[in-house]
């Protein structure tokens, strides 16, 4: 059991230490890479107060209380239902941990990937951020690109470009914060860039990876597609610590010890091993999902529909603010669009305490528990050998089946019985039940007219095998009255009283069939045919 706050086994535990030199080479890189920055820019890098603003003090003095340092590299995961924004940073135990989470004030698009350039979906996937793809000139206050299309897009051939986390609160496939957002987070990609992370990682989600949101949307399309971006997730959530990630047929591939270079995107995979302890983690976690996946479905939990006819989405605490109005567009979509919000309205949003209680309590982030019931597995019937033709039941077998009792539930037993639907009888039909009884049993043809009448009548109440067999042997109870018949069965746990000067009046007992060929025969007597005859011979066969 590992010690809280202690990595795996076999997890890459990155402890980042200012390095002078690196920091000063990396400095000039980043400098470089704004200078290039062509990506919605307005004039070339030049100095920028709003690329170069502080970290405000309340967020340091959060920093300083879960024991991260200013400049340690940051990690951002994105959920789109939600319309939230996470920045992780990794402490000084080397591993990762939840600094703030900030609400989204607009996504474009649908649940799902981007696919094609036009289509306002906001991207999903695993995503690397280097300085180069930071924008300090962007049009919608700062920005930095998400690197769309990444090695699994191209994979797919999939294209579009300028896909942005940016500022202003309007997007066209984007995740749009407000300026004031956009300006932290901003801050600290720069910080952690000058002390040495070569790149952050962005984890876009169509929503949180819970048991409960994948049974809800189990009939999307995009259902496997997110299953594998789940995996990504747990590996992060098991280890705390940011994934490594590759692509080989058509597929991510998450924390393997193989080198990348390895790895083509749409080739076959080399041998991929993960850490034994990550792996074995990550696949428990993902058994426990998988049962409570289970769990929801069988019990039938609502799903959401697979397209919901809106264009991207907006936090909540957005929506009561700014009040958006609802447009439908060219395509039949459903916009959220607000007209020139107030001065400073989108900060009082975006730092008001009764946002950051919320997002921070533990309900609006951890998924309700759902209790598994310990059912055994159902033993599985015995099978036939392939090829082999099954075993038939002897003569004996066949007899004791036909008599044997049906089994009654146990005592502690509850048996839930839902009351069938009243059903018209049905017109009587000459049955024969193939046993060995049936020539007795078997009906006299009855002429046309005769089945029409029966036919136009009530169906008399249909008698069982056992019961038709016991009366003709003369077995007891099998000769009740109709009297008898129609009382009403006795109450649970009332005392029958019997009049032992009651007797059962026996039915009068039928005329002697007489035929030509065989004479006078008792009632329910068989003539006894010829000792060669195919009646012998094959009568146990019929």
């Amino acid at each position: 059991m590992k010690a809280r706050g202690q990595p795996l086994a076999g997890t890459n535990v990155l402890i980042r230490r200012p390095n002078p030199v690196r920091s000063l080479i990396t400095a000039a890189a980043i400098a470089a890479a704004f200078a290039l920055a062509g990506c919605k820019t307005e004039d070339p890098f030049s100095y920028n107060a709003r690329a170069n603003a502080p970290i405000p003090q309340a967020l340091l003095a959060e920093m300083e209380k879960k024991d991260m340092a200013k400049d340690s590299p940051i990690l951002v995961r994105l959920f789109k239902e939600e319309a939230e924004l996470e920045v992780w940073k990794q402490d000084r135990t080397g591993r990762y941990a939840l600094l703030k989470t900030y609400p989204i004030c607009r996504w474009s698009g649908d649940l799902g990937p981007k696919v094609k350039e036009g289509d306002r979906q906001a991207p999903e996937g695993f995503y690397n951020i280097t300085p180069g793809q930071m924008n300090p000139n962007s049009q919608y206050y700062l920005a930095f690109n998400l690197g769309y299309p990444n090695a699994f897009d191209r994979s797919w051939d999939r294209n579009g470009a300028h896909l942005m986390v940016h500022g202003d609160c309007s997007s066209r496939g984007c995740y749009a914060m407000s300026d004031e957002q956009i300006s932290e987070i901003f801050a600290m990609g720069r910080e952690s860039f000058f002390a040495g992370q070569q790149a952050f990682q962005v984890q876009a989600y169509p929503f949180r990876m819970t048991p409960t949101n994948i049974a809800k949307h189990r009939n999307s399309p995009h259902l496997a597609f997110w299953k594998m971006l789940k995996r990504g997730n747990d590996h992060f959530e098991v280890t705390r610590m940011e994934p490594k990630v590759d692509v080989c047929e058509r597929r991510y591939i998450f924390n393997a010890q193989t080198d990348s270079s390895q790895f083509n995107p749409k080739g076959k995979c080399p041998v991929v091993d993960a850490p034994q302890d990550v792996a074995s983690a990550v696949n428990d976690k993902q058994r426990r999902d998988e049962l409570q996946i289970a769990e929801l479905t069988a019990r039938n939990v609502p799903t959401a529909p697979i397209a919901s006819n809106r264009d991207g989405g907006m936090h909540p605490k957005f929506v009561a603010a700014l009040k958006p109005q609802e447009v439908v567009d060219d395509k039949g979509k459903i916009r959220l669009v607000v007209e020139n919000p107030a001065p400073g309205k989108l900060s009082t949003v975006a730092y008001s305490p009764t946002v950051e209680a919320e997002l921070r309590s533990p309900a609006a982030i951890e998924p309700e528990p759902v209790v598994v019931a310990d059912v055994p597995l159902p033993r599985s019937a015995p099978q036939n050998k392939e090829g082999v033709r099954p075993e038939e039941p002897s003569f004996a077998q066949k007899m004791e089946n036909f008599f044997r009792p049906a089994p009654k539930p146990a005592s502690d037993t509850r048996v839930a019985a839902v009351e069938p639907a009243a059903q018209p009888a049905p017109a009587p039909q000459p049955k024969n039940n193939g046993s060995l009884f049936s020539r007795i049993t078997k009906p006299k043809p009855a002429a046309a007219a005769e089945i029409n009448a029966e036919a136009s009548k009530e169906a008399p109440k249909k008698e069982g095998v056992t019961a038709k067999v016991s009366r003709m042997i003369g077995l007891r109870g099998a000769d009740k009255t109709e009297a008898q018949k129609e009382q009403p069965p006795a109450a649970p746990g009332a005392i029958r009283q019997i009049d032992p000067n009651a007797r059962t009046p026996q039915p009068a007992a039928p005329a002697p069939a007489t035929t030509a060929s065989t004479g006078s025969l008792m009632s329910g007597a068989q003539p006894i045919p010829q000792t060669s005859s195919f009646d012998t011979r094959f009568s146990a066969f019929r």
